[in-house]
């Protein structure tokens, strides 16, 4: 049985802040975010998360973690680039 993808993500919030993230499944982290769970990140206690603008499949939690590092280090400028094709 193969083990589930690793995927890194980006959730932009109502206020255009762009939040990096890894999980199994986007779609119920995206949920936990939203609803203020317990499992839900604390920087959403302060920005809405509006909606899932990048996702990134990755072979392992290993590759997905390296992955969110290099894309928590890039400039703002870059990620909208790699989200959205914007300068």
């Amino acid at each position: 049985m193969k083990d589930k993808p690793w995927y890194v993500y980006i959730i932009q919030t109502e206020k255009g802040i762009l939040y990096t993230g890894i999980t199994t499944d986007i779609e119920r982290r995206f949920s936990e975010h939203l609803f203020e769970s317990k499992k839900g990140a604390k920087f959403f206690r302060g920005s809405v998360p509006e909606e899932i603008v990048y996702r990134e499949v990755c072979d392992s939690r290993s590759s997905a973690s390296k992955r969110e590092a290099q894309i928590k280090k890039m400039k703002r400028a870059d990620k909208l680039r790699m989200c959205f094709g914007q300068d």
